[in-house]
């Protein structure tokens, strides 16, 4: 059998309130009944949470470590029970969104459309930046982030994750052949990223390692910039999936090295700082777009 709520909620109230009939008054309960919850908690358990002594209830060692547990759990369904109460009322105001510009192009701006019909009071400003911003150096409400996350002091929500290829254009191919080995990419064009150097990593299984580091030919700042570059048959590109979903399926791009390439995905991330002011409009944003992306097109 699972446990209840009503169980841990009678479980911290005794802890907190340090017998059952206080407990019972703060939940409103019969002491009876919160001693029931307790024994059926206990049960599934299969372990003893509380010793119970002539004068008072104590925690055993097990009871101890269950608590965090179960406080967290608690915690966790009042928050939720917060937001869904904030997303009844009217949420109006200006919400700043920031995201690289491929993303802001390829999934965003999809979605807007639908975001202003539902949610018409909501002003939107979407910004690109294709650099880690300071959201409050930037005045920015919610950053969409590609890649491991750095920072653990802002709250974030996982939208995501976009697996990476290597492509090129039949245009290219037709002109200088596809790579059939990893080690003849060193003969053609390659487009990468000017920095991070992490960007120039490319997913490709080598006798060496598990990625193949690149020097560009050609270098750019956006992965959109590079995409167009490969579209045109200048070089071969590493891009998201995110990006080049369409591009693949319309025969514009075409994956190389497939065999060699492996599974890396990039995680997506909506990055915030709580507020409470904001707080309705960063979650009908990041409820309405959770549940609307297409995680197909990721």
């Amino acid at each position: 059998m699972k446990i209840t709520l009503e169980e841990l909620l009678a479980f911290t109230s005794v802890v907190d309130s340090g017998s059952i009939t206080s407990a019972a008054e703060q939940l409103g309960q019969t002491t009876s009944g919160i001693s029931r919850a307790l024994s059926r908690l206990e049960k599934k358990l299969n372990t003893t949470l509380l010793r119970r002594t002539t004068r008072r209830l104590e925690l055993t060692e097990e009871g101890q470590s269950f608590l965090s547990h179960a406080r967290e759990i608690i915690t966790a369904v009042e928050n939720a029970e917060e937001q869904m109460a904030l997303c009844r009322q009217i949420p109006a105001g200006r919400l700043r969104v920031n995201a690289a510009a491929p993303f802001m192009e390829h999934v965003i701006v999809p979605l807007v459309a639908g975001f202003r019909q539902r949610f018409p009071q909501i002003e939107l400003e979407l910004n690109t930046d294709n650099q880690i911003i300071d959201l409050l150096e930037k005045r920015t409400d919610i950053a969409i982030r590609i890649g491991a996350l750095r920072d653990s002091t802002i709250h974030a929500r996982l939208l995501g994750a976009s697996r990476l290829r290597i492509l090129a254009s039949p245009e290219y191919i037709a002109r200088f052949g596809a790579p059939q080995r990893v080690e003849e990419l060193n003969q053609h064009c390659l487009l990468g990223f000017t920095q991070p150097e992490s960007l120039n990593l490319w997913p490709l299984r080598t006798p060496q390692a598990e990625h193949f580091a690149i020097t560009p030919t050609l270098a750019a700042s956006s992965g959109e910039t590079l995409r167009q570059l490969a579209l045109r048959g200048v070089g071969i590109v590493q891009l998201a999936d995110f990006m080049t979903r369409e591009d693949r399926r319309e025969g514009r791009l075409i994956a190389l090295l497939a065999e060699e390439t492996l599974d890396v995905r990039q995680p997506i991330n909506a990055v915030y700082y709580r507020n409470t002011q904001l707080a309705t409009r960063i979650t009908c944003f990041l409820d309405y777009v959770s549940a609307n992306i297409d995680v197909q097109t990721l």
